[in-house]
């Protein structure tokens, strides 16, 4: 659902786990703004770096030109005033001290867009986004398919062994998982076979 409300501001919430859509839903919200003629500013953590330095990219490639920032304090001092809405991509590497930036931002009258994981590796609510969800007018649960059975997947499973809650990676680090398929951690080592072989059986 989007939402209009003239001279207010809002924030609205796209949340799944990876390979679910939630970057390229916000590109596309992002462009609808442009074409109302609205001033629009986009950021992203500077430590993403998987695909592009400056843009926030989709796992289909598709782009849109950002700022890269070091942290959620830093947002607040690269806005242009005159913006009216603004983008978050990848809000779960920004932690707790997001919450507070976006809704000073929406109490300004800003339309605050921001997308990120809702669930950590380990299957846990990741902050910021369930206090995000809190505050929203707005939320977009967003669904994967998994990678094991087909299923709708809400899960990300990491494949690589780390307990690093941050991991920056995409396809080979992670995959979308269902209920039934995510294992808290990292997955057995059969399974990741049997995935290994499905995937190379599909390519023949």
């Amino acid at each position: 659902m989007e939402i209009v409300i003239p001279n207010a501001g809002w924030i609205e919430v796209i949340c799944g786990p990876m390979f679910s859509g939630k970057t390229e839903e916000m590109i596309r919200r992002l462009r609808r703004a442009m074409i109302a003629r609205k001033r629009v500013q986009v950021f992203k953590p500077a430590i993403d770096t998987r695909y592009s330095d400056a843009e926030i990219v989709s796992h289909a490639d598709i782009r849109m030109a950002s700022q890269p920032v070091n942290d959620a304090r830093a947002i607040l001092s690269s806005i242009d005033w005159r913006t009216q809405v603004l983008g978050i991509d990848e809000a779960n590497f920004f932690g707790p001290g997001l919450i507070e930036i976006v809704n000073q931002l929406a109490d300004s009258g800003k339309q605050v867009i921001v997308a990120g994981l809702d669930t950590d590796y380990l299957g846990r609510p990741f902050p910021p986004i369930p206090d995000l969800l809190a505050l929203a007018e707005s939320i977009t649960k967003t669904l994967a398919i998994c990678m094991c059975c087909g299923s709708p997947a809400k899960h990300t499973q990491r494949l690589v062994e780390s307990e690093d809650l941050i991991l920056i990676g995409a396809g080979g680090a992670y995959e979308a998982r269902c209920r039934r398929c995510f294992e808290p951690g990292m997955p057995r080592q059969e399974r990741l076979d049997f995935a290994t072989a499905a995937k190379q059986q599909s390519r023949t």
